[in-house]
Order: structure tokens, then C-alpha cells, then sequence
């Protein structure tokens, strides 16, 4: 059975790659619904800080910090140095990855600050970005900072 938030962060990403961008979803979900929904956004909105996670916090607006201190955030790749310090900032005690084999972001450092991580390796979530790093391999290095 499909984890029905991974699902979401998952059709997030897919939106996002229809709309002409980078295919990462996420959500931000507290007390077992969805708050926050989001996708990269940068090429869309000519952003520079526009990943999936942080679409989820804005999208999630403003929040008591006992919301985001109880949430799981639902990423469908490992969050990048940025998303991982919007984590911590916010306190959110858990993350939930789609996958980490086209990119391992700072899993490390959200471990070693006391942060529940799982990856998953979800197929859908590795086909999607390793066909997007193939035919994007600029914009992708672009978004990851190279």
C-alpha cells in the first residue's frame, strides 16, 4: 500500500515538471493531515530559494512552532542544505525522503541534531529525477548549488 502523503509529495513533484520545472515535491503534514503542500518553484517563479520543502513551509503559512515541533515533512529527495536549515529552524522532529540516490543532502547533520529520517527509495521518485538529471543536467546542477 502507498503511503498516502509520500503519494502527495510525489504528485507535487509531477506538477512541477509539468509546469516546466524541477521535479521535487513536498508536504508538511501535523496531527495526520496535510498543512502544507509544495514543489520546486524556482524556474516558474524565477526564484532563488524556492525548493519543494520551503513551497510546503510558505504554502503551510504561519504556524504556533508547536505545529511544525509535532509535523513529519514528506520530501520526495533528500533535503538540501537550505530545506535541511528550514527543518531544524522549525523544529520539525521528522522527515520522510522518497529517495537519496540521485542526491544525499544533509541527512548527516539532521540525524546529528535529533531528527527522525527514513528514505524510502520509492521508484517513481528515483525514475523521475534521474530522467530529469539526465536531460537537465545545467538546471539541475544550477538548483543543488554546483
Amino acid at each position: 500500500m502507498t503511503d498516502p502523503f509520500l503519494a502527495a509529495a510525489i504528485a507535487e513533484a509531477e506538477q512541477g515538471l509539468r509546469e516546466g520545472g524541477i521535479p521535487i515535491g513536498a508536504v508538511i503534514v501535523a496531527q495526520g493531515k496535510i498543512i502544507g503542500r509544495g514543489h520546486n518553484r524556482r524556474v516558474q517563479k524565477g526564484s532563488a530559494v524556492l525548493h519543494g520543502e520551503m513551497d510546503a513551509l510558505e504554502n503551510a503559512g504561519r504556524q504556533p512552532a508547536s505545529v511544525y515541533r509535532g509535523a513529519t515533512l514528506y520530501t520526495t529527495l533528500s533535503p538540501c542544505a537550505m530545506c535541511s536549515g528550514a527543518i531544524l529552524l522549525y523544529g520539525i522532529p521528522r522527515v520522510i525522503i522518497g529517495e537519496n540516490n540521485t542526491f544525499e543532502g544533509e541527512e548527516a547533520l539532521l540525524k546529528s541534531r535529533g531528527v527522525s529520517v527514513e528514505v524510502r527509495q520509492d521508484a517513481r521518485c528515483i525514475a523521475m529525477m534521474t530522467e530529469f538529471i539526465r536531460a537537465h543536467p545545467a538546471l539541475w546542477s544550477e538548483d543543488i548549488g554546483e
